[in-house]
């Protein structure tokens, strides 16, 4: 892919490979503290998705590298998805065009119709795709509970528990957490095995990290990923079963996620939700605060 990447002079492009994972994350780390004066973003992240089976890490990446060191990147995730960071030090010089009709290409070829990534609301990321004529696909936010502040407490229905998941409940909550998604999200299913590889067989993954809520019966009605990102308990993923929402399930998963971050360190907590799912007044409500406004941008192909 290297020949066919304009990129400016005295620079250049490959695809990259699982070992250019940590110098990724070195690039989107520097690219959020910038924008957002926060980072997020943690190896193992990285390092999750593309140790993916479904995933082809050359196939789908390329590095814009000064001599060794890498400076930009980007990615077709699969389908209309696509991320990319360019350092602070090298915008302003055409990279984060060029890595953009990349991704149009590489997403085209895929035989997808539309293509698009999520920016910081009013960062330079976000002005270049709209110049470009990306237009808002949805609204994501950062929420986080104020240090000391906690939700407040919600009984779970009569013979329902919440514990960590073992193997052999691995199977069930990706069920919970895929049927949950895959409501509003318009994408195909995740495979299991896909699924593994970014939650249980993620870099430093520990099994209070996977929980999961079952009914009376045993059976699950509720799973939650969470874990920490520096002091912070953050919730990767939580959800209820279709039938079972409006018993207060949700909250007590909240409850029980940030005390299992505290009783590992977390002294915040935190979370991501976006307009398709209708949860930001839940969060807000139990005393969440936005802490970062994203856009979802994309292109039709």
């Amino acid at each position: 892919m290297s020949e066919t990447l304009d990129v400016p002079a005295g620079l250049s492009g490959r695809p990259l490979v699982m070992s250019d994972a940590r110098a990724v994350f070195e690039v989107m780390a520097a690219q959020e503290s910038h924008d957002t004066g926060e980072i997020g973003i943690e190896e193992g992240d990285i390092v999750g998705d593309w140790q993916r089976p479904s995933y082809d890490v050359s196939a789908s990446t390329i590095g814009v590298f000064d001599g060794e060191a890498l400076v930009a990147y980007a990615e077709h995730m699969g389908a209309d998805r696509g991320d990319a960071a360019v350092h602070p030090d090298y915008r302003g010089r055409g990279i984060g065009t060029v890595l953009a009709g990349w991704m149009q290409a590489r997403a085209r070829a895929a035989g997808a119709s539309v293509v698009g990534m999520p920016v910081p609301r009013g960062s330079d990321g976000d002005r270049l795709l709209e110049a470009l004529g990306y237009h808002v696909r949805w609204e994501s936010w950062v929420l986080q509970l104020p240090e000391g502040a906690t939700v407040p407490e919600r009984a779970l229905p009569a013979g329902y528990t919440i514990r960590e998941a073992t193997p052999d409940d691995y199977e069930a909550c990706w069920t919970v957490l895929e049927d949950a998604f895959l409501e509003w999200s318009v994408r195909d299913r995740e495979p299991f095995e896909d699924f593994l590889s970014r939650t249980v067989e993620r870099p430093g993954f520990e099994p209070w990290n996977l929980r999961l809520v079952t009914d009376a019966d045993g059976v699950a009605v509720g799973a939650t990923v969470v874990r920490p990102v520096g002091t912070e308990g953050y919730v990767d993923r939580i959800a209820t079963r279709k039938d079972q929402r409006g018993q207060g399930i949700a909250q007590a998963m909240l409850v029980d996620a940030f005390a299992a971050a505290r009783a590992h360190g977390a002294t915040t907590s935190g979370l991501n939700t976006d307009s398709r799912t209708g949860a930001l007044g839940l969060y807000e409500r139990v005393g969440m605060v936005v802490t970062q406004t994203w856009v979802n941008r994309a292109i039709n192909l």
